[in-house]
């Protein structure tokens, strides 16, 4: 893959988005503080909001196999790259933002076909279905 740093730096990512389960009440109030954050939001960042909100709970469950884990973290963690990039496109000015926004547009949406490539390949789902831990964790 030519895009090896941009791999890397979505690996660290993705490491560091990893959120450690708490109880269902500090789950709770966490959620109903980040409603009450993001209610004052402009819509660009209510965009950013809701495409991190999607990647988060797309990635909740970890396969065992190292390979698979990895490709199933990295779509979503590639298609909230993309939604986020096309929140730039639609709210940003900044021509520079803008062009930078349309490469990764195209460069993770390349990765993602790769990577769902290589799952259909194995005869694994892009996304495995999420547990009851899974979603007590995300605060459902």
């Amino acid at each position: 893959m030519k895009t090896l740093p941009f791999t890397l730096a979505a690996i660290l990512l993705l490491a560091a988005c990893q959120k450690p389960a708490a109880d269902d009440a500090a789950t709770t109030t966490e959620a109903s503080t980040e409603a009450d954050a993001t209610a004052s939001y402009n819509a660009a960042q209510k965009g950013y909001a809701a495409a991190n909100d999607k990647m988060h709970a797309s990635m909740g469950n970890i396969a065992e196999d190292a390979d698979v884990a990895f490709m199933q973290g990295m779509i979503p963690h590639h298609v909230g790259a993309v939604e986020m990039a096309k929140v730039a496109l639609e709210h940003g000015k900044d021509p520079e933002v803008r062009a930078l926004a349309e490469k990764v547009i195209a460069a993770q949406e390349a990765e993602i076909k790769e990577m769902q490539a290589w799952l259909d390949t194995k005869g694994v789902k892009a996304e495995k279905p999420l547990t009851a831990a899974d979603h007590a964790a995300m605060g459902h």
